[in-house]
């Protein structure tokens, strides 16, 4: 891939693992330094040994309030702007409602709504200052489509789908590009809640995704000319139906 995104920088969170370790590879790959942000300091230690000078560490744990709060004011501390934000943590609720308790269903809407909410909130006014930028938010088709099977999850993914779509429009006058990725099911930990027999149903069939095909996607969005948006990218396994 040619060096698309020479000079710029992207913080991606959930980056330790899964979509959002794909989405760094890719992005260092077009050019950009990556603020990897994860709660994990270990993966994030071994990762930017192996990815090398082009990555930033960024401890955060997006549902620790102050810790949330940080996260950007910290990040320009380090890298000096945030060109690319990549809201991609996230966490998953399958099943059926009575299934799941209290304390999961508020730590998935947490980390699905309210902490993607937050860092938009805490990065616009930076991105509005520069007249430029780009957010991307990891959705899912389940923002698009009534799952039955996953309720929670899906009341989570339409939430950020009226988000983004709201940002995108308020945003839209400051040289800010606000969008999402709608990616079906991908081989993440984040399947590791599904029934054991639905997960081989879905391999076997061929109806899951690779993090990096969901990468290859948001790399699309990013080098568009300034005058296009992508507002929002539904990517899905050939053999996945709803």
């Amino acid at each position: 891939m040619a060096a698309t995104l020479e000079g710029k920088i992207a913080a991606v969170t959930g980056a330790a693992s899964g979509i959002g370790l794909s989405a760094t590879r890719a992005l260092l790959e077009a050019g950009a330094t990556v603020v990897m942000v994860d709660r994990d300091a270990d993966a994030l230690a071994a990762l930017s040994g192996e990815l090398g000078e082009k990555v930033i560490v960024q401890r955060t744990d997006l549902l620790d309030q102050q810790s949330c709060d940080a996260m950007v004011p910290e990040i320009l501390e380090k890298a000096g702007q945030i060109d690319i934000m990549l809201c991609n943590a996230g966490s998953y609720i399958g099943g059926d409602l009575t299934q799941t308790n209290p304390a999961a269903i508020d730590r998935m809407l947490n980390l699905n709504v309210n902490a993607v909410i937050k860092n938009v909130h805490a990065v616009a006014p930076h991105m509005i200052a520069r007249g430029a930028g780009d957010i991307i938010v990891t959705c899912s088709i389940a923002g698009h489509a009534a799952i039955h099977v996953e309720p929670v999850y899906s009341a989570s993914k339409w939430a950020i789908t009226s988000f983004v779509q709201t940002m995108r429009r308020q945003l839209m006058g400051h040289g800010v590009r606000v969008g999402q990725v709608s990616p079906g099911p991908v081989v993440s930990a984040l399947l590791s809640d599904w029934e054991p027999e639905r997960l081989q149903a879905m391999k076997d069939k061929g109806a899951l995704m690779e993090p990096t095909e969901v990468a290859d996607a948001l790399i699309y969005m990013l080098t568009r000319p300034r005058n296009v948006t992508i507002r929002d990218m539904i990517v899905l396994p050939s053999n996945f139906d709803i």
